[in-house]
């Protein structure tokens, strides 16, 4: 690639088509990376990202007002100062640099996917691996093709592990994001019906997630698995370099599920650990923790303390009082295998007032009616009878249940519900925000 002239109709200095490997000597020297101006921070660099309602282009110039040290676009008509540098593509342009970056860098990568629970599983083993090692991980869950670049980005000339969550709604792009950060190990949590309108039904779903395992292999790296899910089992059968956790096959290392009443409890080795998790399904997830926290080392003392001591936060099964009720808050999102999930687990806790809140489910495709009325025969198996269901998808289901379109008709009516000291689940996919249902109790 060349570098054009360096004046820019006899004015201003920039660059076009600047080499990564130039570029990457300037993000050493101002290694924070911004791709919003609310939000630009002292010498940082400012990439002009485009979406559909925006383009950082027209930002350039403020954002070197306020503080940027450089800004990067891809519209020439943008560079109106030395500041302003011009590339071809700004959004591969923050790839590139990304997976220079992650090749410059000596820490190991850990690529993380799934269906359900990638976030908390992704917090949960950088809290025990960072018992030991210098760790950095993917922030809240920024894990996206923008998200993943940045991610790496953060990645500094001691980090030891970089933890990377990858999320994905179409086939390709696990293997796109494993392209970009090259992961020397990887775990899975699960394969659910999560975004089948994107992946094209659960075996897409399958297919598209396992695009990480595809590129592990392929690269002989080592692979985390839950031995007990059968397809993980299956799929990794014949692969040598996979190290799995299993709470009855003792060719796997063995952690022992011992409830969730409603906090997860489990046992490794002699240690029990309580968790403030709530729900088996949180089990699998401690468990991934554990074992990839023995993996590297991390004395069972110490992952202990880790995974006793996280805090569950952003919707995400957090266990909650408000005013006399009992609330498990689980509306971060859903799918028809996390609902599931939430429901067993709610059915399986003490409690005598259980009242369910369930929001509708998202980005399901044509199977969408189909799987809102599995829901909800569902829940009539297992016999709940205080049921309040949010939103159009679950209001044209055939049932008995309270039922509103909308939040905002759950709102305008929800004094005449008349609830008292209830067990609440809240459940939805995050698009519903059945958080503000916390709000009106």
């Amino acid at each position: 690639m060349k570098i054009k002239s360096p004046f820019h109709k006899g004015l201003f200095l920039y660059l076009s088509f600047m080499k990564i490997e130039a570029l990457h000597q300037i993000f050493i020297r101002f290694p924070t990376v911004c791709t919003d101006t609310r939000k630009i921070e002292q010498n940082s660099i400012f990439f002009a990202l485009k979406g559909h309602n925006f383009n950082g282009n027209s930002y350039a110039s403020e954002a070197i007002r306020k503080g940027a040290k450089y800004s990067i676009v891809d519209e020439e008509e943008c560079v109106t100062s030395s500041d302003i540098i011009l590339v071809d593509n700004v959004l591969k342009t923050l790839q590139d640099l990304a997976t220079h970056h992650r090749q410059y860098c000596n820490a190991k990568v850990l690529g993380l996917t799934g269906s359900n629970g990638k976030t908390t599983t992704k917090e949960l083993i950088h809290a025990v691996v960072s018992k030991k090692y210098r760790t950095v991980a993917t922030k809240g869950n920024l894990n996206n093709h923008i998200g993943v670049p940045l991610t790496l980005l953060s990645i500094k000339e001691d980090t030891e592990i970089a933890i990377v969550e990858m999320g994905a709604n179409h086939q390709k792009e696990i293997a796109f994001l494993c392209n970009l950060a090259q992961p020397d190990y990887g775990y899975i949590t699960n394969f659910g019906k999560a975004h089948l309108e994107g992946f094209g039904g659960e075996e897409g779903v399958i297919k598209g997630k396992s695009e990480l395992y595809d590129y592990l292999i392929a690269q002989e790296k080592i692979i985390f698995l839950n031995a007990d899910d059968p397809i993980q089992k299956e799929k990794l059968r014949y692969y040598p370099r996979k190290y799995g956790f299993s709470q009855a096959d003792n060719e796997h290392f063995n952690i022992h599920f011992l409830g969730a009443d409603p906090i997860v409890r489990l046992k490794v080795e002699n240690t029990v650990i309580d968790s403030k998790l709530i729900g088996k399904y949180n089990f699998t997830n401690c468990a991934a923790a554990v074992l990839i926290g023995k993996y590297f080392n991390v004395l069972i003392e110490n992952i202990k303390e880790a995974l006793e001591d996280y805090i569950p936060e952003n919707n995400r099964s957090q266990l909650l009082s408000k005013n006399g009720h009992h609330v498990i808050l689980d509306a971060y999102n859903a799918n028809p295998s996390s609902m599931r999930a939430a429901l067993e687990n709610f059915k399986a806790m003490e409690g005598q007032n259980k009242l369910l809140f369930l929001g509708d489910m998202f980005e399901l495709g044509d199977t969408t009616p189909d799987e809102h009325q599995r829901i909800v025969d569902y829940v009539s198996e297992l016999n709940f009878k205080d049921v309040i269901l949010v939103g159009a998808n679950f209001n044209n289901t055939k049932c008995n249940f309270i039922k509103f379109k909308s939040f905002a008709n759950l709102e305008e009516k929800f004094g005449q519900l008349n609830l008292k000291n209830n067990d609440i689940l809240i459940k939805g996919s995050r698009g519903m925000a059945l958080e503000r249902i916390l709000n009106l109790l």
